[in-house]
């Protein structure tokens, strides 16, 4: 693997506009590319390709920079390949600071090669982007804490604290086999540090008055995966029957659809509104919904985050045409603002009635961590001096993170993978979507940012 430390070549790169070979790349994106290779997908339900080659990959350029790599996981079984994780710790310049720990996740979700214009797995370059599955969530990040330690090694440079690099199997998946289990199993390796960054956040957007602002995720909303059950009465489907148990999963499903939440301001929501409006020149009388508009490719990620959300995904009942089942299902995907979960379920239940039995198939927890302190001062000054024209401000992520997996040892999360990008490009609509891609000036911009913040943290 000694490709993994070589030295960037002499003279000047080419443009990113211009044919480049592997060779040619900054160390960041061939890291990335190389990654990118490994077809890591995770299809839920434990069903994945696997994260075995990646987490080698990983645990090798660890050991060649002189850490020392624990290599941790469920073990290979007949249901399935192993699904491991890598952690290390970095040592840095003052051990009495508390640790911080930096992660990511090795796994990514399915791609089908069928919609995509380049080789999903291929690590494609092409017009000044690096292509495939991973390159936006989150190979990307993997990639930038690779490429710093590589580069602070050979130049003798420590981060100003210790550092727990962590890459997680089992991530889009939310985490049982990764992020989950090593706090179930070993959380004596993360237990010391305070604060964990990770994804979401960190990249730019471009407000309509040419403003330009990160968005640092400083929480998330929850997530309840239910399943509705519903029984009635079997038979032919000629007869009349008052007990049909898919007219009772469809009106609960229709009554679950059709409902509007109404908008539920947090505080990491409200930080937000307030800075945006000021950012962007608006009235104190300006909605939320006209607020959050301003943010550009960001709007659709956000205007999820200033309400409770309910979404009928999945409906299963019966197995011919001519026969009423005995029973059907539905399942539902509830994403509660955090601390509204019993409220949100409360109205559920409400909404679908009696008839219907609900079953909690899996639930996380939302959280809020605060938009001041240490570490955001240090991501504050950090991106002052690579953008200083652009504000920073929280948001609240409308989906989940290992972070939540972590909260449970008193851990503070935050998304913050710097990326600076054009306002033409729509960055958050890249995740899980066909051709994900990602500038190669935002793999050398988030580089450059995250060293520069872990040697000032």
């Amino acid at each position: 693997m000694s490709h993994l430390v070589m030295q960037q070549p002499a003279g000047v790169q080419p443009g990113y506009d211009e044919p480049m070979t592997d060779a040619s790349l900054p160390l960041v994106a061939r890291i990335v590319q190389d990654l990118i290779r490994f077809d890591t997908s995770n299809f839920g339900g434990g069903k994945a390709r696997g994260e075995q080659p990646a987490a080698d990959y990983i645990a090798e350029f660890l050991r060649e920079q002189g850490l020392e790599p624990v290599v941790i996981g469920p073990p290979a079984s007949v249901d399935g390949p192993a699904r491991p994780s890598v952690i290390a710790r970095w040592a840095g310049s003052d051990s009495s600071l508390p640790p911080l720990l930096l992660h990511g996740h090795t796994d990514v979700v399915p791609a089908d090669p069928t919609h995509w214009s380049v080789d999903p797995f291929g690590g494609v370059i092409k017009d000044g982007y690096l292509w495939g599955r991973g390159s936006v969530d989150m190979k990307n990040m993997l990639g930038l804490i690779l490429a710093n330690l590589h580069d602070f090694t050979a130049h003798g440079i420590r981060p100003r604290r210790d550092v727990i690099l962590a890459f997680f199997a089992d991530e889009e998946a939310g985490g049982p086999q990764g992020a989950q289990w090593v706090v179930r199993h070993h959380p004596e390796l993360l237990a010391d540090a305070k604060v964990a960054i990770s994804e979401v956040g960190g990249y730019s957007v471009q407000l309509p008055n040419g403003r330009r602002a990160y968005l640092v995720q400083t929480g998330e909303k929850g997530h309840t995966w239910i399943r509705l059950h519903a029984s009635g009465t079997a038979g032919h489907a000629s007869a009349w029957n008052r007990d049909n148990p898919v007219t009772k999963i469809a009106r609960a499903v229709a009554a679950i659809g059709a409902y509007e939440w109404p908008i539920e301001l947090t505080e990491t929501t409200r930080t937000l509104l307030d800075r945006l409006r000021d950012l962007a020149d608006l009235p104190e009388s300006a909605s939320p919904e006209e607020v959050l508009a301003q943010a550009g490719h960001a709007t659709a990620f956000l205007s999820a985050t200033i309400r409770n959300t309910s979404n009928p995904t999945v409906i299963d009942a019966g197995y011919a045409q001519n026969v009423i089942p005995a029973s059907a299902e539905a399942k539902i995907d509830l994403r509660p603002l955090p601390g509204r979960e019993d409220e949100v379920f409360a109205k559920l239940r409400e909404l679908i009635g009696d008839e219907i039995d609900i079953e909690i198939i899996e639930q996380g927890i939302g959280y809020e961590s605060p938009f001041a302190g240490e570490v955001i001062e240090a991501i504050t000054k950090t991106l002052a001096e690579h953008d200083p024209e652009a504000a920073v401000l929280p948001y609240l992520l409308n989906a989940g993170t290992d972070n939540v997996s972590l909260s449970q040892l008193g851990i503070t999360g935050y998304g913050w993978v710097p990326t600076k990008v054009d306002a033409d490009f729509d960055f958050p609509g890249s995740y899980h979507a066909v051709d994900e891609r990602i500038p190669l000036s935002a793999l050398e911009f988030g580089q450059a940012a995250l060293g520069d913040f872990l040697r000032r943290f």
